[in-house]
């Protein structure tokens, strides 16, 4: 009798073990890898120039002026990017919208091509084929300090101008690049009216501005920097 009370103790205790055990934090999950490959297709480097893959991000304010013709939809779309973008950051950077260029380092242009460029002349060959632009800057610890961008509202339809919007002003964060990976993403190089950010967008705003995360990492660098959050993220949920 006693053997069977043992070999039936011994089935429940390993059936408990079995499901009590827990998830292995450095095994990701499919989301996860996911993010990290695309954080590195999107984040490192630039679509125009020669500048180096590495990781960029703004580690002061973004401090915005706004000038042009800027209807009431459209400002209001400004406004709402502002308060998504400020909610998903967390190393302390965020976006202001102030009423006094002197007191701004990002300036957003809404109206023609060609008052654009009198501002800017070397978007001059730029604007021909683009609704859109952005332009950033850095210093020597790369890390973005002034920039400008414009939305075109003579050649742009309404529903254009507020992807255009989202989009050159997401990628003035350090998500510069574009891909053709996810249709519905606001990175994605194909024409499209997305207004709106896709979950791996999300996370990958979130990724860049995680206090962690730093300038001037390489793809390899990067790599192992996200797996590292995402495992410490791992193991506290457990």
């Amino acid at each position: 009798m006693r053997s069977v009370v043992y070999i039936v103790f011994s089935i429940l205790f390993f059936w408990s073990c079995q499901i009590s055990e827990p998830k292995p934090a450095e095994e990701l999950t499919d989301f996860q890898e996911e993010a990290i490959a695309y954080f590195k297709e999107v984040a490192l480097g630039f679509e125009f120039g020669s500048a180096s893959p590495i990781t960029r991000k703004w580690e002061e304010p973004m401090r915005i002026y706004v000038s042009g013709y800027a209807e009431g939809p459209l400002y209001s779309t400004l406004q709402n990017v502002r308060n998504e973008i400020n909610s998903l950051v967390s190393d302390g950077f965020e976006l202001e919208l102030v009423a006094d260029s002197l007191e701004s380092n990002f300036h957003i242009f809404f109206g023609k091509a060609g008052d654009y460029v009198v501002r800017y002349p070397s978007q001059k060959e730029y604007v021909k084929s683009n609704y859109g632009l952005f332009s950033v800057f850095w210093n020597g610890r790369n890390e973005i300090n002034r920039g400008h961008m414009y939305v075109d509202t003579e050649r742009a339809d309404s529903r254009a101008q507020h992807h255009l919007l989202r989009e050159e002003l997401t990628q003035s964060l350090g998500l510069a690049r574009d891909s053709e990976k996810y249709p519905d993403s606001i990175f994605q190089q194909s024409y499209t009216y997305t207004d709106e950010y896709s979950e791996i967008d999300k996370e990958l705003i979130r990724l860049l501005y995680h206090p962690q995360m730093t300038t001037g990492l390489t793809e390899l660098e990067v790599d192992a920097l996200l797996r590292s959050i995402y495992t410490s993220e791992n193991t506290l949920l457990q």
